[in-house]
Parts: C-alpha cells; sequence; structure tokens
C-alpha cells in the first residue's frame, strides 16, 4: 500500500540547514499497522508531514496504494490518505461545531448525503447525536480525538497517518482510543502508519516497526522481536531499556556508601 524510498527532508539552507529525514526507505503492506519508534526529534512526524502533502520540500519517491506522489497532491490522493494529529484541540477548529468539521471535508469532495455521514461518523467513533452541535471547548481530550477520527474517516481513506494519537490524553483514555482505532481498522480494513515514542503501544497496536534515530531508519523488526526484547542494533536496545522505566531492584545496587 506505502512505499517510500530514499526519502529525504531538509529544513533550511546552507549551513543552517538540518537534515531533518535523511534517506530513508521502508514499505507497508494493505491493511498492516506500521510503527515509527524514537525519540524527539528523531524525524517521524516529519515522515507523516511529507507522507501526507503538508510537507511539499522533499526528495526521494513515495508511492501509495500504486499511485507516485508528486508535491503537490489531487483531491482524490485526499480521499484515499487522511492524518490524525497529535492534539486534538489544536487541529479543530475552535470556532467550528462538530457538525462544520465533519461537513467541510464531504462538501470540498462534493459527497452527498451529508446528514447521514456525518451521523454515522460520530456513531462509529463513540458520539453520540448530542455532540453534533458541540464545539471543541465543550469537549474533552477523548472526545475531541474521536472527532478527530471521525474527520479522518469521513471521507472513506485506505488509509490513516497517525502521529502520536493519544500522548496528548490521560492515561485513562489512552486505551479507549487506541481500541477504537484497532476495531475500525477491522471494520475497514485500513492500513495505518503510527508514529509514537511509546513502546507499549507499538506492541498493542503494530504488526512491524521502524527505529529512527537522527533522521534515519536504523532497524526494522517484528513487534514479536520487540516483545523478545531482540534487536540488534545499540541505539535500539538502549531506547528499549529507556522505556522500561524506573527499576528499583537496579537503583539499589547503584547505591554506594562513603
Amino acid at each position: 500500500m506505502i512505499e517510500v524510498q530514499n526519502l529525504a527532508v531538509t529544513f533550511g539552507e546552507g549551513a543552517s540547514a538540518i537534515r531533518a529525514v535523511n534517506g530513508i526507505d521502508f514499505r507497508v503492506a494493505a491493511g498492516e499497522t506500521f510503527g515509527l519508534v524514537g525519540e524527539s526529534g528523531s524525524g517521524k512526524s516529519t515522515v507523516l508531514r511529507a507522507l501526507s502533502g503538508l510537507n511539499p520540500d522533499w526528495t526521494g519517491a513515495m508511492r501509495v496504494d500504486g499511485q507516485a506522489l508528486d508535491r503537490k497532491r489531487s483531491k482524490a490522493f485526499y480521499k484515499l490518505v487522511q492524518m490524525v494529529f497529535q492534539d486534538p484541540y489544536g487541529s479543530l477548529h475552535p470556532r467550528h461545531t462538530v457538525d462544520h468539521v465533519l461537513a467541510e471535508p464531504l462538501t470540498i469532495h462534493g459527497m452527498l448525503d451529508v446528514d447521514r455521514r456525518i451521523e454515522q461518523a460520530l456513531a462509529e467513533v463513540g458520539l453520540g447525536p448530542a455532540f453534533r452541535f458541540r464545539y471543541p471547548h465543550q469537549l474533552s481530550g477523548g472526545q475531541r480525538q474521536r472527532v478527530a477520527i471521525a474527520r479522518a474517516l469521513i471521507l472513506e481513506p485506505k488509509v490513516l497517518l497517525l502521529d502520536e494519537p493519544t500522548s496528548s490524553l490521560d492515561v485513562s483514555v489512552q486505551a479507549e482510543i487506541l481500541n477504537l482505532l484497532q476495531r475500525l481498522k477491522r471494520e475497514r480494513g485500513l492500513t495505518f502508519i503510527l508514529v509514537t515514542h511509546n513502546l507499549a503501544v507499538v506492541a498493542h497496536m503494530c504488526d512491524r516497526l521502524a527505529v529512527m534515530n537522527a533522521g534515519r531508519i536504523v532497524e526494522e523488526m517484528t513487534v514479536s522481536d520487540l516483545r523478545k526484547g531482540a534487536a540488534r542494533q545499540a541505539y535500539t536496545l538502549q531506547l528499549f531499556n529507556a522505556s522500561l522505566g524506573y527499576d528499583r531492584a537496579k537503583a539499589k545496587e547503584l547505591i554506594t556508601f562513603a
């Protein structure tokens, strides 16, 4: 479904130029969930922005569903590929109702039966008709992210690009959103690329993952390998160890007294 070859993204020019993504390659099969993991600044979100068309300044080659991507994307592309952002409050217009948010893409793409589609989209993400005419400030963080997911799905895409979709939510809400995404993926046969720094989320959601560092992919592995801790690269091992959090027993071993 997705092919990326020698993708590079540079910000700035001359001596101040920053190579955010440095010649990466990966492929994602139809119906697969592929994770991009790494520390902040590793280039994960920049990859999604290049794929989605939000960042047109890239080199290399990208294909989605067999179609080569240009810097300028067609309307047809945005019916095929949609993105869910990290901050659901920032990605929703504060003065637009949920109804407006969901109706706008339908209007742009000339899709009919707007009322039915909006009601169906809300129902699919677990929000009833009462939410249709609310504003973002009247919703909780989890409800806002459900609206953002509904907006992404209302054009019936095949691919969702998920940029840390639960990182700004309370822990109690994160599992609800992840389970919602899993259910929608099964029901619609979607393909996901999931960007996150949370390896527990990757283990729950993904089939395969790529580890990024300083704009490069340092290792690809299956989630089965992730669960076994079977990393090959030193950076990946360090990332995995950091994700385990504070170990009281290990800390006691390191305590010394003069």
